[in-house]
């Protein structure tokens, strides 16, 4: 059924409904003594500002509307009770606008029914049944199926809605991951000048000093024997010196492990983003609390998974979670990909329960729908 036809339908019947009461009437008079001129007009007017009233909404519609009931008020005057039907189909016209206008109560739906009350040529069980067919198919499309449609345009709006909200927070966590990029590139580029000013600072004068100290060494070392070996004492003092400050500065200014391990996480996911596969990283709790050997496990395992993925999988999307919870982390690698019905354990599963083994955590993989591999790890 056509989505034209199923808007239209009603329309149809309506008007098909009106041209039958006015055929009956008509054939009716033709029997008893022929239909006026008069009346041939005015149920031509009549048919045709009941088709036209249907272009219009509002006001305007109830003007036509209204004209319409004049122009059947005339033809009931001058053709008779013949065209007596077209009076419950007027009726039900009002009331079906009225409701359109202010939510009319289904009981004013029944009132028409005071119309079986009139005489006319129509027997009461003939008006009777086509009273009720006329109920039946004004109230089912007033209360139904405007309801149904009306519900419909509600969800309509809503899914609008809600692929809209879906879109707009897409769009927030990219925005949030290339800002989150840029903040631990920044971080670690600070990190770089910093050791390097540092080691400028502390260490250049001292190893300047050493390397003069070897040169006149170099000169003195036949004349002066003594005074030689105390000077390499000195110089072998003074680069024990630097190089327990180099450790110590190493120490504090080398960049955290979570910074590194995020950068590369969300590198990877600009990778894949790169190749037209879609990839968002998403972490929940203080990802500082997560141990090194944590990082390093859940590295490995995520390139793994993502390369895979992006081999064999024939993705479209790929989702890494990173959950810090009390005392455990958990971490997902889920694509939509086309999964597979039993895993064949290569050297890239095989190395990735290696690794969650050693870190005492669990691993587990589900293959449909894509391919999931879960990781749980514990702080240690």
């Amino acid at each position: 059924m056509g989505k034209r036809f199923k808007e239209t339908y009603f329309l149809a019947v309506r008007m098909g409904l009106m041209i039958l009461f006015s055929l009956y009437g008509l054939t009716y008079r033709m029997e008893e003594a022929g239909a006026s001129v008069t009346s041939l007009l005015l149920l031509a007017l009549f048919i045709g500002v009941t088709a036209l009233k249907e272009w219009f909404t509002g006001w305007k519609k109830g003007a036509f509307l209204g004209l319409g009931i004049v122009v059947l008020a005339g033809i009931l005057s001058h053709g008779g009770s013949a065209y007596f039907l077209l009076s419950f189909f007027m009726a039900y016209e009002v009331l079906s606008y009225l409701r359109e206008q202010f939510e009319l109560p289904a009981f004013w739906y029944l009132l028409p029914g005071l119309l079986l009350m009139q005489g006319g040529p129509v027997d009461a069980l003939t008006k009777g049944v086509l009273w009720v067919f006329l109920l039946i198919i004004y109230f089912q499309h007033d209360f139904i199926v405007r309801s149904y449609r009306k519900q419909t345009m509600e969800d309509t709006v809503l899914e609008q809605r809600m692929k809209k909200d879906m879109y707009q927070k897409e769009y927030e966590t990219k925005a949030e991951l290339q800002r989150s990029m840029l903040r631990a590139e920044n971080r670690i580029l600070e990190d770089r000048a910093s050791l390097s000013q540092t080691l400028h600072d502390k260490l250049g004068h001292g190893i300047n000093g050493s390397i003069y100290q070897l040169e006149a060494i170099k000169v003195l070392m036949k004349k002066d024997p003594e005074k030689s070996g105390a000077m390499i004492q000195a110089v072998i003092d003074q680069l024990r010196v630097s190089m327990d400050e180099i450790r110590g500065i190493l120490r504090k200014e080398r960049p955290e492990k979570k910074d590194l391990a995020l950068l590369q996480l969300y590198k990877l996911c600009e990778d894949c983003n790169a190749k037209g596969v879609e990839a968002t990283l998403e972490t929940e709790g203080d990802a500082g609390q997560v141990p090194e050997g944590a990082w390093e496990v859940i590295l490995d395992n995520a390139f793994e998974a993502v390369t895979n993925a992006m081999k064999y999988a024939k993705c479209r999307r790929i989702e890494i979670k990173i959950v810090v919870m009390n005392q455990m982390i958990r971490c997902s690698i889920s694509d939509d990909g086309r999964g597979c019905d039993e895993i064949q354990e290569g050297m890239g599963i095989a190395g990735m329960r290696r690794r969650v083994r050693e870190a005492g955590g669990t691993i587990s993989f589900e293959t449909r729908p894509g391919f999931t591999v879960n990781m749980l790890l514990p702080f240690q």
